[in-house]
């Protein structure tokens, strides 16, 4: 589940497709300092957890915002210690914004991310997702895959600034690791899809994935993305109704997969975006890479 209230990046709130015939766009250089992330950008560092106290803080943040903002329903161990955590915990890569006003390390975090790759993956047995969706067609897609998810910020770091400062170490990450598709299941509020209709629509109408790269929602679990018929969508009010995340993976060419979730747990309904990292514009790499950025502040607040 992704899916705290965050800003998007800078940007249209879709992509353009590289036109047929035209080479993609190279990726820009990957970090120089031999870590896969390394920002800072004022009393902002971005980098990922290095001891279990960070990935512990990354996630009572998960907590507070999960569990105590958005009404998810813990379990009874999860409340007792007040943590978000699951058994993908151990195996992913916690990307971390920590506010170094606040402290060093686990003191300081005040943004998280989970990225999980591969290796990691089969070391765990399966990706998140397939609890939600078939993803057949990512699993055979060639080269690096990476899923993202737990993605948060603190309520008083919620502006463009951190996560601006995310999406350029998501950026690094790809870079470092030559990820050719990321995906992830990102959420709307809400557990009644009927509530999201206008949204839901405009997604499967406008940004339905290719069927080669097409995750399928579990049967038992499928709920049908076609509330409203086409030409009753109104696509400026369906972009202003979708959560800032969702529209930040629009604006880097992202995708969806065939059917929502329902997620009783977190009382979200989700959807799978995936988004082909070839496809992400040269400029926007550029822009966001610390050789570009890291002597400036990011962006100011939304």
């Amino acid at each position: 589940m992704t899916g705290a209230p965050v800003p998007p990046p800078a940007g249209r709130a879709t992509a353009d497709r590289t036109p047929p015939g035209r080479a993609k766009p190279a990726l820009a250089a990957a970090p120089k300092t031999g870590k896969p992330v390394d920002i800072r950008a004022g009393d902002l560092e971005l980098r990922l957890a290095e001891s279990d106290a960070e990935i512990e803080a990354a996630q009572r943040l998960r907590y507070r915002v999960f569990y105590q903002e958005m009404s998810a329903e813990p379990t009874p161990e999860m409340a007792a210690k007040g943590l978000d955590f699951d058994s993908f915990d151990p195996f992913c890569d916690h990307l971390l914004v920590i506010d170094h006003r606040l402290g060093e390390g686990a003191a300081g975090v005040v943004g998280t991310y989970r990225l999980l790759r591969r290796a990691q993956a089969a070391a765990r047995g399966r990706y998140y997702s397939v609890d939600e969706y078939d993803i057949a067609p990512l699993v055979a897609h060639p080269g690096e895959i990476l899923e993202l998810g737990r993605s948060c910020i603190g309520p008083e770091h919620r502006s463009r600034a951190a996560m601006q400062l995310m999406w350029r170490g998501i950026a690094d990450y790809v870079m470092f690791h030559d990820v050719a598709l990321m995906f992830g299941c990102a959420s709307l509020p809400g557990i009644d899809p009927a509530s999201h209709a206008l949204p839901l629509s405009y997604l499967y109408y406008n940004h339905l994935a290719p069927e080669e790269l097409r995750p399928h929602a579990l049967p038992a679990r499928h709920v049908d993305m076609r509330l409203m018929p086409r030409e009753a969508i109104d696509a400026k009010a369906a972009l202003l109704a979708l959560p800032p995340l969702i529209k930040g993976y629009l604006r880097l060419g992202g995708f969806v997969g065939d059917g929502a979730v329902v997620d009783t747990q977190f009382h979200t309904t989700d959807v799978c975006v995936i988004v082909k990292t070839d496809w992400v514009t040269d400029k926007y790499f550029k822009h966001y890479t610390r050789d570009d950025t890291a002597s400036r502040a990011p962006a100011g607040p939304a």
